[in-house]
């Protein structure tokens, strides 16, 4: 028996896995402790919301609460990351490590309501999602006590635990044969594990979930508008949604298309190198009509800086330091550009590609007068001249020295 002081109730971050399903029997059997389930609802399919507090209990847990949070996951969480542009590694949309602040934050809520002495996470050993929760733990209530099984139990593997259900007869979906790892929130789903563990294999039809294949994809492209006012995105096809409707939309007409997938291995915090196919349709289009209208608008000095921003803000992000004086620093220094985002962007969505064909802004700097490669009456060419003169005459200056 592991030994802990005050036996009392434990809140699980739990999501009616195969990990979080196990961890609540071998609670109750290692600690003693009651164990109180707490199921963030961040837009996750309704399947896996079905019949949630009843496995929940059946697994052992004394309660289950079941939190809507997807509105201010959306709000709070995405549109304040996307302002910044933030991509880890380039590609990655930072689906997983978003959610993970917010279900830890309504977690240390759930247990001060309850008079909990703990909270408990299913992240392993090996991943950056323990990192994320105890970095929130402890930001926002360094006083109460962790418990990680996966680095307590002598569990070693996915397998051990569909045995270890079995025996003691909690039923669960994952097979030995499809033993994926996936995170499904409203902005993206994401599978590890199983075929993928070796990168020469090709991902199989079980490892995306959400989109077509592009190669089944409609034969005849899709063309959507997008209005943003101020950074976000206020109309599609001239339809008025909140974010929460636009997103599920776009995440629906993404998926019909083959919109937002990627096979990526990707660096995780603590050195292994981790191999995920991750899908977002709707967070893909997003970005890249808001990269569209920040060509239209934004300077080139305030374009490299932003760049800068939201790749420092992705690192904070994938590292779990949300609630750090760094985030909300890069937050407000992105906004100042986020507001300058209104404009129209016109997309068409072909079998998996976004071609962006149309891009309109009050705000563009873009000037046609200028550009023009046709007869223009506001720009003196003979300028040039006067400026490359200057602007070389370092280099200028150095060859004359090396060449004495």
């Amino acid at each position: 028996m592991i030994k802990i002081k005050h036996t009392n109730k434990v809140v699980l971050a739990y999501s009616g896995g195969l990990d979080t399903s196990a961890i609540i029997p071998w609670i109750k059997e290692n600690y003693s402790l009651e164990v109180i389930a707490f199921v963030a609802d961040v837009g996750q399919s309704k399947n896996d919301l079905d019949g949630i507090s009843e496995k929940a209990i059946q697994s052992g847990a004394s309660d289950c609460y079941i939190v809507d949070l997807k509105k201010d996951f959306v709000y709070d969480y995405i549109f304040p990351v996307l302002s910044t542009g933030a991509l880890y590694e380039g590609n990655y949309l930072l689906g997983t490590a978003m959610a993970r602040p917010i279900i830890a934050k309504e977690q240390i809520k759930l247990a001060h309501q309850t008079n909990s002495i703990a909270v408990c996470h299913g992240a392993t050993g090996k991943g950056n999602d323990q990192v994320r929760f105890e970095m929130a733990y402890a930001a926002l209530d360094p006083n109460l006590k962790v418990l990680s099984p996966w680095r307590k139990w002598k569990l070693s593997s996915r397998e051990e635990l569909i045995d270890y259900l079995k025996s003691k007869n909690i039923s669960t979906t994952a097979t030995k044969e499809k033993i994926y790892s996936r995170d499904e929130n409203i902005w993206h789903i994401s599978t590890e594990g199983g075929v993928l563990e070796n990168t020469w294999n090709e991902p199989d039809n079980n490892c995306w979930v959400w989109t077509t294949d592009p190669m089944m994809a409609p034969d005849k492209a899709e063309y959507i508008t997008i209005e943003f006012d101020k950074g976000y995105p206020i109309t599609i096809n001239n339809n008025s949604l909140n974010l929460v409707d636009c997103l599920i939309y776009l995440n629906k007409i993404g998926s019909k298309h083959g919109i937002g997938r990627i096979d990526i291995v990707e660096n995780r915090l603590i050195g292994i190198k981790s191999r995920g196919c991750y899908e977002t349709p709707g967070g893909t289009i997003l970005v890249t009509a808001m990269r569209a209208l920040e060509q239209l608008i934004l300077d080139r000095d305030s374009f490299q800086w932003r760049q800068k921003l939201g790749l420092k803000m992705a690192t904070v992000v994938y590292d779990g330091l949300w609630f750090s004086p760094i985030r909300k620093s890069i937050q407000n220094a992105a906004h100042v550009f986020f507001n300058m985002l209104s404009g129209k962007i016109v997309l068409k969505l072909y079998k998996g590609n976004i071609i962006v064909i149309k891009k309109y802004s009050q705000q563009s700097l873009y000037s046609e007068e200028f550009a023009t490669f046709g007869k223009d009456t506001v720009y003196d060419q003979h300028d040039a001249q006067g400026f490359i003169k200057l602007f070389s005459l370092s280099s200028k200056i150095r060859a004359m020295k090396n060449k004495k």
